[in-house]
């Protein structure tokens, strides 16, 4: 897995949406890395430029182990971007940032299966 191209995916996450690991895992080649994108993304050194409190599990659960203070962090910035969370989770169908979205905002990106709905 490339982790350059996945920081570069979760760039494009666009302000008050919000995205799955098994979403970006399938934009980079393989649904089955989903876990390796959340090991990849504990690794990120920087937060601001690579915001990976907007990934969220197939459920819209919060990340326990958010890698920038935990979850009540990761909650704080999803609420200061606009996104309710409540009991620990967001909802997708509001707040789920679609394929099409993410691929919009990512300049040379060639997606195989370009799909319209968020698939958890």
């Amino acid at each position: 897995m490339d982790k350059q191209a996945l920081y570069e995916l979760l760039r494009a996450v666009p302000r008050g949406k919000v995205v799955t690991y098994g979403t970006l895992a399938e934009m980079l080649g393989n649904r089955a890395w989903a876990r390796a994108v959340g090991n990849a993304l504990h690794s990120n050194q920087d937060g601001e430029k690579y915001p990976c409190y907007r990934v969220v599990n197939c459920k819209g659960e919060l990340s326990r182990a958010y890698a920038f203070g935990g979850l009540e962090e990761q909650k704080r910035r999803l609420r200061k971007d606009g996104i309710a969370v409540e009991n620990g989770k967001v909802d997708l169908k509001r707040y789920g940032c679609i394929i099409r979205e993410i691929q919009a905002n990512v300049s040379g990106y060639e997606g195989r299966n370009i799909r319209t709905q968020m698939l958890c």
